[in-house]
C-alpha cells in the first residue's frame, strides 16, 4: 500500500518532507502541536446546528438539507470524508428532492478546522457538483485557508492509517 496515497498529487519535495517526518515518527506530534484541541460537535443534532450555521452564513439561497449526520459507514478506504447526496422521489404528482450531508465519524474527534473543511466541501456541492474551478472558489470563499487545511487533513489521514487518531488523548 502506498503510504502517501492521500498526498500523491503534491510535489515530490513535500512528499519527501512528510516521509522524513514519518521516518522520524514526528508526524503525529507535528499535528498535535499545530492543532492543540478538538471540536465539541459530538452528535448528529450538534452537527446539524453546526452545518446550518455555516450554510446560513454563506449559502442561504441553496436547497434545504433534509438530513445532516455523522456516518460510521463513510471511511477513508473509500476516499470519502463526507458525502452529499441528492435524492429525487415522486410523491403523487409532485417531484420531491432531498439533500443529505454526511460526515465521516472519523472526524468526531479532530480539530475544528478539519470538520469545518469537510462541511465546507460538502456544502459547496449544493451549488457545484463537480470538483472544478468554481467549486474550489466557493470553498475558498467560505474558508480562505481551505487548501492548507485540506493538505493537513490529508497528512492527518496518512498518520491515522499508521498510528490511529493522534487527537484522542488531548
Amino acid at each position: 500500500m502506498n503510504q502517501l496515497r492521500y498526498l500523491s498529487h503534491y510535489s515530490d519535495a513535500l512528499q519527501q518532507q512528510i516521509t522524513a517526518m514519518m521516518e522520524a515518527n514526528s508526524l503525529g506530534a507535528w499535528l498535535q502541536n499545530k492543532y492543540s484541541s478538538v471540536h465539541s460537535v459530538a452528535n448528529d443534532s450538534e452537527l446539524r446546528d453546526y452545518v446550518m450555521h455555516i450554510k446560513n452564513q454563506y449559502m442561504k439561497k441553496t436547497q434545504p438539507l433534509s438530513k445532516v449526520a455523522y456516518d460510521s459507514k463513510i471511511h477513508i478506504v473509500n476516499h470519502a470524508l463526507g458525502m452529499h447526496s441528492y435524492v429525487s422521489r415522486v410523491q403523487g404528482s409532485k417531484l420531491k428532492s432531498k439533500n443529505e450531508l454526511r460526515v465521516s465519524s472519523l472526524f468526531k474527534q479532530t480539530p475544528e478546522d478539519f470538520l469545518y473543511m469537510i462541511v465546507v466541501h460538502e456544502l459547496a456541492h449544493l451549488k457545484e457538483k463537480q470538483h472544478n474551478k468554481a467549486f474550489y472558489q466557493l470553498c475558498r470563499h467560505m474558508m480562505p485557508n481551505y487548501h492548507q487545511v485540506e493538505f493537513e487533513v490529508r497528512v492527518y489521514l496518512t498518520e491515522f492509517e499508521r498510528n490511529g487518531n493522534v487527537f484522542l488523548h488531548q
